[in-house]
């Protein structure tokens, strides 16, 4: 019966591929460039900030606000030059798709019920960084080389930011806490 079931949804897919090869070939074609073209962005931009002395060329020398510096005007350059045309090209192709019939995008149940992620914590690096970066302004070591920073320094730091984890997390789940306790003992049996 499983067999069955797979070999109608690949017949599906390949119904709905041969019908609209053209499509796929482009939004396939467009998927590269956007990759390919998101590469050599970044790449240019690199070079580019080097020459432009927005970053030292030496990595020993970057300061934590090269970096920052560096992260924001590639994040800019990326979302002006590749962003925008795949911003439209996902319009487009969102089009495209609204307007097959009902009962073709039905008959090949392209979407059935999506499984649940088992992937998490994908914000959790960005928090990490961006709560470093705090940690290395507040101490005053913002334009200091990172080749000058001793590895306990940057042990202390990763401490103290679990610590601010821990504090920002812990004034909530008291609140929960209390809250539940106080709503179990006011229950009436």
């Amino acid at each position: 019966m499983t067999k069955q079931t797979e070999v109608k949804e690949s017949s599906s897919w390949s119904k709905l591929l041969r019908k609209h090869w053209p499509a796929f070939a482009a939004f396939i074609t467009a998927a590269i460039l956007a990759f390919v073209g998101a590469v050599y962005v970044f790449v240019w931009f690199a070079g580019d900030a080097q020459s432009t002395a927005l970053v030292p060329t030496t990595l020993g020398m970057w300061t934590m606000g090269n970096i920052v510096s560096f992260i924001l005007h590639a994040i800019f350059w990326e979302l002006i030059l590749i962003g925008i045309p795949v911003a439209i090209g996902a319009i487009l192709g969102w089009q495209w798709w609204k307007r097959l019939p009902d009962e073709e995008k039905k008959a090949h149940n392209l979407f059935g019920k999506s499984p649940k992620s088992s992937r998490a914590g994908g914000a959790i690096s960005p928090l990490l960084f961006i709560a470093f970066a705090i940690k290395v302004y507040i101490d005053g070591n913002w334009n200091a080389a990172i080749s000058g920073w001793t590895l306990n320094y940057v042990v202390g730091s990763m401490i103290t930011i679990l610590i601010w984890i821990v504090a920002i997390a812990a004034i909530p789940a008291t609140i929960g806490i209390i809250w539940w306790i106080s709503h179990e003992i006011n229950k009436k049996p």
